[in-house]
């Protein structure tokens, strides 16, 4: 038997390591992130989405108590990354309810089993590269602890997705967010905000949402969308951080702001007078920068994906 030589060894070693390098240049090539091999890099404070507001209140579109059409899981499967949702106390008093400003209004359900439908989505197969954002409200003010419950109980478990930033309890810099493909290697796929009451020394993975964000004005009845004013929290500085636009058009009824269905094609198109594209041209002309999140009801109704990936200059 004729053994190897060392040159030969060496260039055989060479050979190996290249088509390694090859084949590792490949897989990272082919990684898509958020459906995109371009979000891959791309730190979270720098990538534009379309949210779904009130996601949790779905029904037809003559109903003005829901604002989807479709239901949470259709919203994630259609592309949806930002998921916006109501929260109040249920009726008895003893736990969290998705309800539309009180639960003899609108009772969409349990967050439990509202979290454990993100939950199930997040772990469906072709969704492990899926980096989905969650914003909660507190309308209740109750105690962060009562949305760790729901979220590290027996039946969700979706606590061992989520992020805790590097600089917990302190607020982590806008610029020092991780990339998407950084979240996902690290498991932490599910990003949470809670409106009011956050307390990060208590639940470090639901995060202050005003200490990260500001809010452009919501309840618009203007269907120009003719301001992007920073709204919420009020008296705060834009500078250093990201933004949440409320581009959902409403109806005011004898005092009461209902959906403006009727208007959904032209609010939710990608351009033209009213639509997500003007809007956000003109928060980007006030804050050199473009929004990371834009609100909207009926999101299958427009052209909202349009708009989002031309902002991020995806081409497909």
């Amino acid at each position: 038997m004729r053994l190897c030589d060392s040159a030969s060894l060496g260039h055989l070693t060479f050979v190996l390591a290249l088509s390694n390098s090859a084949f590792l240049g490949f897989v990272a090539a082919q990684q898509k992130c958020n459906g995109y091999a371009e979000y891959c890099d791309r730190i979270y404070s720098n990538v534009s989405f379309v949210g779904t507001h009130d996601s949790a209140f779905v029904g037809s579109i003559i109903d003005p108590a829901v604002n989807q059409e479709v239901s949470v899981t259709d919203q994630l499967d259609a592309g949806i990354r930002f998921l916006q949702a109501q929260t109040h106390k249920n009726l008895a008093g003893t736990a969290l309810e998705m309800c539309h400003t009180s639960c003899l209004e609108e009772d969409a359900g349990s967050l439990v089993n509202y979290l454990n439908t993100v939950k199930s989505w997040l772990e469906a197969d072709g969704n492990e590269n899926e980096v989905l954002t969650m914003l909660l409200t507190n309308g209740d003010y109750v105690d962060v602890t009562w949305f760790e419950a729901a979220f590290n109980s027996s039946g969700s478990g979706i606590d061992q997705y989520t992020f805790v930033p590097s600089t917990s309890p302190n607020t982590l810099s806008i610029s020092a967010w991780p990339t998407y493909s950084e979240l996902i290697a690290a498991g932490t796929r599910l990003i949470v905000f809670l409106d009011y009451d956050a307390n990060e020394s208590v639940v470090p993975y639901i995060m202050d949402e005003f200490a990260y964000f500001f809010e452009t004005p919501y309840d618009t009845t203007d269907p120009t969308f003719p301001e992007c004013s920073l709204n919420r929290p009020p008296g705060a500085s834009p500078d250093g951080r990201m933004y949440i636009v409320n581009h959902f058009l409403d109806l005011d009824i004898l005092g009461i702001d209902i959906p403006d269905n009727a208007a959904d094609m032209t609010t939710n198109a990608a351009t033209g007078s009213g639509s997500i594209g003007a809007q956000a041209d003109l928060c980007e002309s006030i804050y050199g920068r473009w929004p990371n999140f834009v609100l909207v009801d009926m999101f299958n109704r427009g052209d909202v994906f349009a708009w989002q990936n031309a902002v991020n200059g995806i081409s497909s």
